[in-house]
């Protein structure tokens, strides 16, 4: 099955953290066991013409691929095919990690 967002959305697939080692203990992944912020953009929705508007369009924004930051606990949550996604509006994009 494949999605398509429309207008101003971004399918986002949320990177997991790794496990993380303070010195020679690790900690568990139960104990910082938070929901993720950053995402890998798997599909970007249209370009919402805005009249007299000078923000850039969302594909000059994103692309598929790169990798965002979005709120703890924005976006929509779907599942396809045994994977977990985002649904976010434009709006909910706070950062594109380079």
């Amino acid at each position: 099955m494949k999605i398509q967002p429309v207008d101003e959305r971004v399918l986002v697939k949320p990177i997991e953290e790794e496990e993380r080692k303070v010195g020679s203990i690790y900690i568990p992944d139960t104990a910082s066991k938070d929901r993720p912020q950053i995402g890998e953009v798997i599909a970007v929705g249209d370009d919402v013409v805005h009249t007299n508007e000078t923000r850039k369009k969302l594909s000059e924004l994103v692309k598929v691929g790169d990798r965002i930051i979005y709120p703890k606990y924005g976006g929509t949550e779907i599942k396809l095919d045994e994977d977990e996604y985002l649904i976010i509006s434009r709006s909910d994009i706070l950062a594109v990690v380079k």
